[in-house]
C-alpha cells in the first residue's frame, strides 16, 4: 500500500501540488511542498494517509485542508521519492528543478537572479518524447483525483474529462492509455482537454478506477458514475 500511496501522491501532486522555494527577508531560503484541497472528510483523510507515509503535517484553514512539508531535511528525503517515480507535468518539473539547484547551491544571490525563470526549459520538455514510465496507472488516479471529472447527465450523455495546461503529450498519453479514439480538443490557450462519452471506453476508466483507486472526494463521483454506468 505504501508503494501504491507514493505513486498516486505523484500523480496528486502534478495536478494539485506546489513545489515552492520562497525566501526570509533575503536571509534564508525556504522550502516548501504543499497539496492544497476542498475541506472535505474524505481529502482530509487521504492527506492524513500521504502524511503517514510520505512526511509532512495537515491543518485545515477554512474551506482548505491543506498538507505541508517545510523542513529542509524532510524535503530533502522526500525527494528521493521523485528520484523513483518522476513528476510530469512540464511546470511541476521545472518547479521541481529549481528547488533542487537551489538546494544545491545555497545561495540567495542565485535564488533572487532565477526566481522569475524556473520555467525556461518548459519549452524544451514538451518538446522531448514522452515514454509511458512503469508506474503509470497509479500516477494516472493521483492525476484523475486532482484534474478528472465523472459527469451524470440526465440526457445520459454521462462523460469523463481530463484535462492540463501545456501538456499535450500527457493527456495524449492518457487518451492512449484508456484506448480512446476521439481526438484531445484544444479549446482555449494552451489548455489540452480529452472528453469522453463512449461507453466501453468509459468502462475501461471505471476498472481502471476500481484497480488504482482514488483515496479522496473525487471517489464519491466516480462511485456514483460507476454505480450508473453499470445498471
Amino acid at each position: 500500500m505504501d508503494d501504491y500511496i507514493k505513486k498516486f501522491w505523484v500523480g496528486l501532486m502534478d495536478g494539485d501540488g506546489s513545489i515552492q522555494v520562497n525566501h526570509w527577508k533575503e536571509k534564508s531560503l525556504q522550502y516548501r511542498l504543499v497539496i492544497k484541497l476542498k475541506n472535505d472528510i474524505l481529502n482530509y483523510e487521504m492527506l492524513n494517509l500521504i502524511s503517514k507515509t510520505i512526511g509532512g503535517y495537515v491543518r485545515t484553514v477554512k474551506q482548505d485542508v491543506i498538507w505541508v512539508v517545510n523542513k529542509k531535511e524532510d524535503i530533502v528525503e522526500i525527494l528521493k521519492i521523485f528520484e523513483e517515480y518522476p513528476l510530469l507535468t512540464s511546470k511541476k518539473i521545472c518547479q521541481l528543478n529549481f528547488l533542487k539547484t537551489c538546494l544545491t547551491k545555497n545561495s540567495m544571490n542565485y535564488y533572487l537572479k532565477n526566481r522569475n525563470n524556473k520555467f525556461y526549459n518548459q519549452s524544451e520538455i514538451l518538446k522531448a518524447p514522452f515514454i509511458t514510465p512503469s508506474y503509470f496507472k497509479e500516477w494516472l488516479s493521483g492525476f484523475i483525483e486532482a484534474e478528472g471529472c465523472f459527469s451524470l447527465r440526465k440526457s445520459n450523455a454521462h462523460s469523463f474529462s481530463i484535462g492540463q495546461n501545456d501538456d499535450l503529450y500527457l493527456i495524449e498519453a492518457i487518451k492512449l492509455h484508456f484506448e480512446a479514439s476521439n481526438a484531445v480538443r484544444n479549446s482555449y490557450d494552451n489548455f489540452y482537454a480529452l472528453e469522453i462519452y463512449k461507453k466501453e471506453v468509459l468502462k475501461r476508466i471505471i476498472t481502471h478506477c476500481s484497480n488504482y483507486p482514488l483515496l479522496g472526494e473525487k471517489r464519491i463521483s466516480f462511485e456514483k458514475f460507476s454505480e450508473k454506468l453499470n445498471n
